[in-house]
């Protein structure tokens, strides 16, 4: 696994991990639940149990990305390319039914997925040459 996809896998990862502070840990602050197209507290705090559980999904992606980039760089690079792969082809996933769902999400559709997707595509690339 080249080091520019562990790069991009673990910025999307990272990225994650904000999506996770910000449905799991923050989602009640105004500023937070209005990036989700919210327009009151009472829209956030009915949807405040699916942003939790929304956000923990976020966080265990992120984990498995970072886990399987661990364990290739400690040697274990089976097992590593196949957690990144999953993880990140979760990710890329995820942005399309984000964007299928609603076109005004194309530009977070974008920031949750193109890099997962980089990273995908050059561990392809990488496996074959």
């Amino acid at each position: 696994m080249s080091l520019l996809a562990q790069v991009f896998a673990v910025i999307a990862a990272l990225i994650h991990v904000l999506f996770f502070v910000m449905e799991s840990i923050v989602f009640s602050r105004p500023e937070v639940w209005q990036r989700f197209g919210l327009k009151s507290q009472a829209e956030a705090d009915v949807l405040k149990p699916m942003a939790l559980n929304q956000g923990f999904y976020n966080l265990f992606l992120a984990l498995g990305v970072l886990v399987g980039v661990a364990l290739v760089r400690t040697g274990a690079v089976t097992s590593g390319v196949a957690a990144v792969m999953f993880g990140c082809a979760c990710m890329a996933l995820a942005a399309l039914v984000l964007v299928s769902s609603n076109r005004h999400f194309l530009l977070a559709s974008v920031v949750q997925g193109a890099l997962p997707l980089l990273a995908i595509v050059l561990v392809a690339v990488h496996s074959r040459g």
